[in-house]
């Protein structure tokens, strides 16, 4: 199985052309469920697996996995037997046999406007790293971009002028996305603080002078979330939850939120509504006369 596996990451490398991050993630997924059949059986070949064999994988991650967890590692399984019969080496994939477990539901944690406020505008001072961190929390929220689009952007994907950003979200598709004023006046400070590099230098640089990676965003915000008053935990994709919520309450279309956020499918952006139908509840149990009788 150990070479089935190679196979198949390569096939997502290459044909699929799927980002490092979403290739680093099948695998650890199909490593958990080889070493698990690596148990039983010295060498495991894919073959040998049939539906009954991954449902007592899944009953055991039910101790310790949350159920997107569960489903995840079970569409990462699908996929690899997908791929083995495209490839001829199999005629029925095991794992179409098991059901996907049922999500909790979660709605999305996002910011208030003050919130949010707040933490972009909390780098102060004009060194390198206040304006770095600025440009970066602006950003963010301005774009709605995720932190992989953001780390792989170069100085010539930014038109400034213009108010665009080009993408490369997720699949390798390209999309534009607007960039607000204030997050257009925070590169400028920044990219003229670094000397106006040119187009193919990267975007956002981390203190060494290389490409800022996805730790380092992560890091930007957990040295600013201090300065707002919540108890929940803020990572860097709570900005774009946030950036998603405020344009649906502002009145924005949700097919035109499903471009920005370059959501494949129109499912995944409507979980949103959810929070913005709860803000339209806390307004009318606020105003309406007789909401409390």
């Amino acid at each position: 199985m150990k070479a089935e596996l190679e196979q198949f990451y390569s096939y997502l490398e290459t044909e699929r052309n799927v980002s490092p991050h979403t290739v680093a993630a099948y695998k650890s997924d199909l490593e958990q469920f080889r070493a698990f059949l690596a148990k039983d059986l010295e060498e495991p070949r894919a073959e040998e697996v049939d539906h009954l064999t991954i449902r007592r994988y899944l009953a055991q991650l039910h101790k310790v996995c949350a159920k997107s967890s569960i489903g995840r590692k079970l569409a990462a399984i699908r996929a690899l037997y997908r791929f083995l019969m495209r490839e001829g080496k199999l005629e029925k994939n095991p794992a179409e046999l098991v059901s996907t477990p049922k999500k909790e539901k979660k709605l999305p944690f996002h910011l208030n406007i003050d919130q949010v406020s707040a933490l972009v505008t909390g780098p102060q001072g004009d060194s390198p790293l206040p304006l770095r961190d600025r440009a970066v929390l602006e950003t963010l929220y301005s774009c709605g971009i995720r932190v992989s689009e953001l780390t792989g952007m170069n100085v010539g994907d930014m038109d400034l002028a213009a108010g665009l950003a080009r993408v490369l979200g997720k699949g390798g598709k390209e999309r534009l996305v607007p960039v607000g004023s204030c997050a257009r006046s925070a590169l400028a400070a920044y990219l003229a603080e670094r000397g106006n590099p040119g187009s193919s230098e990267p975007l956002i640089l981390n203190a060494r002078g290389g490409r800022l990676t996805r730790r380092s965003v992560a890091r930007i915000v957990d040295a600013h979330m201090l300065l707002i008053a919540t108890m929940r935990k803020v990572s860097p994709h709570t900005l774009r939850h946030t950036f998603a919520t405020h344009l649906l309450e502002g009145g924005a279309d949700l097919r035109a939120i499903q471009e920005l956020l370059g959501h494949a499918s129109l499912s995944t952006t409507q979980k949103y509504t959810h929070v913005s139908i709860d803000k339209l509840m806390e307004v009318y149990d606020k105003a309406h006369p007789k909401a409390r009788d």
